[in-house]
């Protein structure tokens, strides 16, 4: 009688955790959860997952606070059903149950934290959701994928996962492919992918790491999604400048005195290249009568010059190289500036722009290169005519040290110097006036700078 009345007080006081919101539940329920979870646990141990699939299951709906392992072993336990499995639809069933444990793991994440010292992070859920949606999923939805991705990588931003970047451009360029009018939200995509992987991988470089091994295999990776993020965009087709402007177009009207899309559309036409359609310059304006930006007095410069107002032109690049914080920038607005005041022959004003984007980024061979047809336009600097020519000199100093600092503009740099070369002073001429081959010369006027006599 003893006995019969305690077994049906615990029968009465039996309850899951789904239904009380405790870890195991109370009575034979919880006795149950415990048992199942030591004997999912035992079989995941020896990789026997069919056999844990049921006890895990159990787990996973009568007690979903009873552990964090309940999800992580869960995740592992349904991704190797799935590969084993070849069917469409029991397939499918095991990737819905997949889905439905990041969904349940994030649900209870607040209890679930109280579980473990490092704390969980919902968009760290969200993104393993994401990716193993793109990767077990039959016939997977890209758009509800790369819906995920963004939410993920919103919330997580530089904390987010490398691999997830790579998983936004693939998804993406297919959607894109599919369909034409995804360009803008394609090339969107793009920018929040390529400024992400730039941050995550300026972090792995700057990380510490247990040994030097991990480090390279992590920077390794990192830089394999960053070159794939670039990869996807270019081979997309998508950088096309005449589909830009006929996207933009309009909107930029409808949108002049937005400086959040005005901006978004200035870096996209930078990113490309398209810096010369009437659009950049349209939204360049309108955003630098709103926020006045590097960026934007460029757009304004462009426009000028494109006008054939090169003094309005070289004031906003003036502008652009003021208002710029990043030196490798400010070193391209330099350039810029100097090769529209080459073009107008202000030789002395290209020169300067030219020699400060050198001292800003002395590892770009095109800032050389102009450098040197910038000498080989000087005038004559002296008096004697025999002299003159020692410029070529000069010239020839610079595209050596164009191709010597940047290899991809070494064929330029030869052909260049090949021409130049026909123009230096004859030797015995220079030899009445007492120089000889290795001699120094101060070459003057516009150049004003020592060279050797060849």
């Amino acid at each position: 009688m003893i006995g019969l009345m305690a077994l049906t007080a615990t029968m009465a006081f039996a309850q899951k955790g789904v239904e009380d919101g405790s870890r195991f539940g109370h009575g034979q329920d919880s006795i149950n959860a415990l048992n199942n979870i030591s004997i999912y646990s035992e079989y995941i141990k020896t990789s026997n997952f069919e056999e844990a699939y049921e006890p895990w299951k159990k787990v996973f709906e009568e007690a979903p606070l009873a552990q964090v392992a309940t999800y992580t072993k869960g995740v592992a336990l349904l991704k190797n059903l799935i590969a084993k499995t070849k069917e469409y639809e029991p397939r499918k069933a095991y990737a819905d149950e997949l889905m439905a444990v990041y969904d349940q793991e994030i649900k209870y994440l607040p209890q679930l934290d109280l579980l473990v010292k490092t704390q969980l992070k919902d968009y760290r859920v969200l993104g393993q959701k994401a990716h193993d949606y793109l990767t077990y999923y039959p016939k997977m939805d890209a758009r509800e994928a790369r819906k995920m991705l963004l939410e993920s990588l919103e919330k997580g931003g530089t904390d987010s996962e490398y691999y997830l970047l790579g998983d936004l451009m693939k998804t993406s360029s297919s959607i894109f492919k599919a369909d034409e009018t995804f360009r803008e939200d394609f090339i969107q995509d793009y920018l929040v992918a390529s400024d992400l992987i730039a941050e995550i991988y300026s972090k792995a470089i700057d990380a510490e790491y247990p040994s030097e091994e991990k480090e390279a295999e992590m920077v390794k990776a990192v830089t394999a999604t960053k070159d794939n993020v670039d990869a996807y965009f270019i081979n997309s087709g998508a950088a096309d400048c005449d589909q830009l402007q006929a996207i933009y177009a309009p909107k930029v009207e409808e949108n002049k005195g937005d400086i959040d899309y005005l901006t978004k559309v200035i870096a996209v036409m930078s990113l490309l290249n398209c810096t010369e359609s009437d659009v950049y310059y349209t939204a360049s304006e309108y955003a630098h009568r709103l926020n006045p930006t590097a960026g934007s007095a460029a757009g304004c410069a462009y426009s000028y010059f494109k006008r054939g107002d090169v003094g309005k032109s070289l004031e906003f690049f003036n502008q652009a190289i003021e208002l710029e914080g990043d030196n490798a920038k400010k070193a391209e607005y330099n350039y810029k500036a100097a090769v529209i005041a080459n073009s107008d022959k202000r030789l002395s004003l290209a020169k300067s722009y030219c020699q400060r984007a050198i001292g800003l980024n002395g590892r770009k061979g095109a800032y050389y290169i102009l450098l040197a047809n910038i000498y080989a336009a000087a005038p004559n600097w002296s008096d004697k005519p025999e002299l003159n020519p020692c410029k070529y000199y000069v010239v020839i100093d610079k595209l050596a040290r164009a191709k010597s600092v940047d290899e991809s503009v070494a064929s330029e740099a030869n052909r260049l110097i090949g021409i130049y070369s026909q123009h230096t002073p004859d030797p015995a001429q220079l030899f009445f006036l007492g120089y000889k081959q290795g001699d120094t010369v101060h070459v003057g006027g516009l150049i004003d700078e020592n060279t050797t006599i060849r």
